[in-house]
């Protein structure tokens, strides 16, 4: 939490061009004058606003509906196999599309416990000059600067979790039934999605998602500063 607290500080720090006047004048070695704070001291507190916003995150979205329950986040089905959804609901197999659904969810859900390592290596890496940057930067900096650096490794990890889990929740099974249902449809143009990639892309999409929904929430929550080291960064905005 307080690692996304950071964040968001940053993040609102960025958008401030007063904070950015008053930051690139300051003397070299501290980044907030008459505070005697230190680049390392910045630098190490978003470390560990990122490090604890991100656990807290992380743990939301591999709880059972994390993704499903959660309207943010939640895998919806990609174009091609809306129509297959709409067709199946059509000849009354609505249970089976509602279960197709659901299972993809799953499959995200079980896969993002893989993320924390990946992002924990990540934020180790912040520099004062990162550090700098996220303060100075857009809204959202701190999220483009965890997606810049984990989204391939993320993607890497996630993939064959994903097709794995999609196999474990009956995903595969239930998918080969949907699509050869819908395919034996007179009339239907024939589907063969690749679900393992979809799922990955939007499990993916659903981490960020929530990591810049915490930033913002935290940027905008002067009560959300829970340590010494966020409130003293954080008033730097302020």
């Amino acid at each position: 939490m307080k690692k996304i607290v950071l964040i968001a500080s940053l993040l609102s720090m960025m958008s401030c061009a007063e904070l950015q006047h008053v930051v690139n004048n300051l003397p070299q070695g501290t980044i907030g004058q008459g505070q005697g704070l230190s680049n390392e001291y910045i630098a190490g507190g978003l470390r560990e606003a990122l490090d604890k916003g991100i656990d807290l995150q992380v743990s939301k979205l591999t709880a059972k509906d994390g993704f499903f329950r959660n309207e943010l986040v939640k895998v919806l089905l990609p174009e091609e196999l809306q129509k297959v959804d709409r067709t199946l609901r059509k000849i009354g197999l609505s249970k089976m599309a509602d279960e197709g659904l659901k299972v993809l969810n799953r499959a995200a859900e079980d896969a993002v416990g893989t993320a924390t390592p990946i992002f924990v290596n990540a934020v180790k890496q912040i520099t004062f000059a990162d550090a700098k940057n996220i303060l100075l930067g857009a809204d959202d900096s701190a999220t483009n600067y965890l997606n810049t650096r984990t989204n391939q490794a993320l993607y890497s990890k996630f993939n064959p979790v994903i097709k794995k889990s999609l196999g474990k929740v009956g995903a595969t099974d239930i998918w080969t039934n949907i699509i050869n249902r819908y395919n034996n449809v007179p009339f239907t143009d024939k589907v063969n999605p690749d679900l393992t990639d979809y799922v990955t892309q939007e499990a993916l999409k659903g981490v960020y998602k929530m990591i810049g929904v915490e930033e913002k929430k935290i940027r905008n929550n002067f009560s959300s500063r829970t340590s010494d080291v966020l409130r003293k960064v954080f008033a730097l905005q302020d």
